[in-house]
This record gives structure tokens, C-alpha cells and sequence, in this order.
């Protein structure tokens, strides 16, 4: 199974961890974006953009980790639009808040937790190597 994980380059750490949890488990990442340096060009935007397409388009599920900036979320919106899993992680409640969410997060489609990031990968690992698919 091939997986992609959207987030903000503040959250480097934390995909990084997830994507290697995720390999120790069998699992393949589509793309590390966080190798990347921030682009200071138009042209590294439309390539990254291209490659970044790609490779949501590749995964069988979709991990977004917020909080999230907007590339996250024309990438949600991808991984969505082609059917794929989706995941979403929040530390604190603002998922919850009015002020602070976003109407996509809350289609039947997303699975979200809030909480602990360990209890979130364990969930997320079982429900993808059982293929459960009911409630996350």
C-alpha cells in the first residue's frame, strides 16, 4: 500500500516520523516532499506542483497532518476528487472550531482523530493492513 502525507514544512518532523512508521510497517511513501527546500522560483512551483500531483494521485490513502497551509489542501482536495483513503490528524480541537476548520474536513469521506500522534499511527495502521473500513 502507498501512501502520501500533506502538511506544512513546520511539520517536517512529524511526517518524517509518520512516513517511517509507515515503512517500518510495510507500507511505501509516494513522495518525501520534505527533502525539498522551499522554492524561490515559479518554475521549481509548477515542477514540484506537477511531481506533487503524481504522486497523491499514485497513493492508495491520503494522510493530511494539521495544522496545514494551502498546497495541504489542494492536495486533499486530489486525494478526494480520485477516491482515495483519507486521514487527518489534529493535536488540539481547532478541527473542530468554526474559526479554524474547513468544510472538506468534515465530509464522511475523512477519517480524523485528535490526540496523541501514537495513538493516531496505531488506529491508522490497523485500519489500513485490516481494510476494516468502517469508523476510524
Amino acid at each position: 500500500m502507498k501512501f502520501y502525507i500533506a502538511s506544512s514544512f513546520a511539520n517536517k518532523e512529524v511526517v518524517r516520523l509518520c512516513a517511517r512508521r509507515l515503512i517500518v510497517n510495510g507500507f511505501t511513501q509516494t513522495y518525501d516532499w520534505t527533502k525539498n527546500e522551499r522554492p524561490t522560483a515559479i518554475e521549481q512551483l509548477s515542477q514540484i506542483g506537477q511531481k506533487e500531483v503524481r504522486e497523491v494521485m499514485a497513493a492508495d490513502f491520503f494522510i493530511m497532518s494539521l495544522p496545514a497551509r494551502k498546497g495541504s489542501h489542494v492536495e486533499l482536495g486530489i486525494a478526494l476528487a480520485s477516491g482515495k483513503r483519507v486521514y487527518m490528524y489534529s493535536a488540539d480541537e481547532d478541527i473542530y472550531h468554526s474559526e479554524t476548520t474547513a468544510t472538506f474536513y468534515h465530509l464522511p469521506e475523512v477519517q480524523k482523530l485528535v490526540g496523541a500522534f501514537d495513538c493516531f499511527l496505531e488506529r491508522l495502521i490497523f485500519h489500513e493492513e485490516t481494510n476494516e473500513g468502517g469508523a476510524f
